[in-house]
């Protein structure tokens, strides 16, 4: 018993007692858990990218030369008003004679696209809508805009359209030109007869294909026309595309217009040689470095910020 009383009464306690446990949180120094989660999220951007330099990312350029197919075409195309008659019929639609040839000519540009062409206008005289260009955009633009009453001679000067043509395509340097004649009429302008042009045109080495558009029973208004009368002159058309080794061809509808644009297409092959470079650039050093990057910085960071202790 005394020893017991004793030990109650001497020396210091053998421990401390708090009213509130609550103050211990406040004591000590709080863990920043911040670093941990930056150095999480660089590593994982390590890992991506370092992903991406194993599957080789390259950056690719292709280099296309296009050359032209040594074949030179113009379309000469009447624009007299009498291509304003509606007897042919587009879509289902009744469209006068210039919509059809339009139309048909375009899609004939389309399939031609290393070919340099060119679009000579004549209604009372010749008129150059486009020269000889490979631009076919630009081409098909300028076709779009012909109409009747662009040039404001009347008439069909088909002699002096087709010597127009030759004129242009014999200044070019091509293994074969082409003139793709359409006209609904005969030759009433112009200062040179058609089979004087066309004679001209084949000692150039030109020829020429004929097409006569429009139905017999085609009419102009009255309006327009005093007296209107369809011409076709097929005798004189039939000689020009004898005369240049070329063909004829008479279309009464959309039809036949465009089988006979298939037809000269098919006549006139080109052979192409399309050279293609391709260059590639390989871009996985720069993911790979990237990644050794990322991974760097996130152990600098786990360094400098260990976590808390347990």
């Amino acid at each position: 018993m005394p020893i017991m009383f004793l030990s109650r009464k001497l020396g210091s306690p053998s421990s401390i007692t708090y009213s509130n446990l609550s103050i211990l949180v406040s004591l000590g120094r709080k863990p920043n858990y911040y670093p941990g989660a930056l150095s999480f999220a660089v590593m994982a951007l390590a890992i991506l990218f370092a992903f991406i330099a194993l599957a080789r990312p390259q950056w690719v350029n292709e280099f296309k030369e296009r050359k032209a197919s040594g074949i030179d075409i113009i379309l000469a195309i009447d624009i007299s008003h009498s291509m304003e008659i509606t007897d042919f019929e587009l879509n289902t639609k009744r469209v006068q004679r210039i919509t059809a040839a339009k139309s048909t000519a375009e899609s004939f540009i389309k399939q031609r696209p290393n070919d340099r062409i060119g679009i000579v206008a004549f209604s009372g005289r010749p008129y150059v809508t486009s020269p000889i260009t490979l631009e076919h955009d630009w081409l098909t633009d300028q076709l779009r805009e012909l109409r009747p009453g662009l040039v404001k001679e009347p008439g069909t000067a088909i002699g002096s359209a087709v010597a127009a043509a030759a004129t242009r395509l014999n200044k070019r340097k091509a293994k074969s030109k082409v003139v793709v004649l359409v006209t609904d009429g005969s030759n009433n302008s112009g200062r040179i007869a058609p089979i004087e042009a066309a004679k001209h045109a084949a000692t150039l080495g030109i020829k020429v294909y004929a097409i006569a558009i429009g139905t017999e029973d085609g009419r102009l208004n009255s309006r327009i026309q005093a007296y209107p009368q369809q011409e076709f002159d097929t005798k004189t058309l039939k000689q020009i595309a004898k005369l240049t080794k070329g063909e004829y061809y008479r279309v009464r509808d959309t039809d036949k217009l465009r089988d006979t644009f298939r037809s000269i297409d098919q006549l006139e092959k080109t052979d192409v040689t399309q050279n293609i470079t391709i260059r590639r650039k390989e871009l996985f050093p720069w993911f790979a470095a990237a990644a050794l990057l990322c991974a760097i910085i996130a152990l600098t960071i786990q360094s400098l910020n260990p976590p808390p202790a347990p």
